[in-house]
């Protein structure tokens, strides 16, 4: 795997990781009741939208992580130890229902079914898959732009104070 690889995996993991910390936190909302076919149409939606493949980043991601950790300690059984995480890896083969059961449930409970329709309705169409094929990268310079933005407001921002602070004879 590439550098640019990793990194764009690791930063979905701390995606995944927020958004499980953010439902943990919803607990309580959880715990109502949900009819089938209100699940299934969240999990429909949470299907449509996994272009980034998060379970399989998730994996990779902690593989690789792992490596680093007990290669640094132990660089004599790097080959053993990345063999070891394969295997181990396969063991997780399979599994993202688990994780995306919870997605759904989730999604199950901030929307009706009528919006949850809506939503997989748009996400079936050309515009809907288009949206999430680039959801990554549209987040991510999203996410560049605000830094910039957030940055240059915060110089700014300093600097008038400072400006209104010496026009009343302070030395901030």
């Amino acid at each position: 795997m590439t550098n640019l690889t990793l990194s764009r995996l690791g930063k979905w993991t701390a995606a995944a990781v927020l958004a499980l910390s953010l439902g943990l936190t919803a607990a309580p909302s959880l715990a109502q009741e949900i009819s089938p076919d209100q699940l299934a149409l969240a999990r429909k939606y949470v299907d449509l939208t996994n272009k980034a493949q998060i379970f399989e980043a998730i994996l990779a991601q902690t593989a690789a992580q792992t490596s680093k950790l007990l290669s640094e300690h132990n660089p004599d059984i790097t080959d053993k130890i990345d063999a070891t995480i394969g295997k181990v890896l396969e063991t997780y083969k399979g599994k993202r229902d688990e994780l995306f059961n919870q997605l759904a449930r989730i999604y199950a409970v901030s929307f009706t079914p009528d919006e949850l329709q809506q939503i997989v309705t748009f996400y079936q169409t050309p515009a809907g898959q288009k949206l999430a094929t680039n959801a990554f990268d549209i987040n991510r310079d999203a996410a560049k732009v605000m830094q910039v933005y957030a940055y240059n407001f915060g110089t700014e921002f300093v600097t008038k104070v400072r400006a209104d602070l010496r026009a009343q004879g302070l030395n901030p």
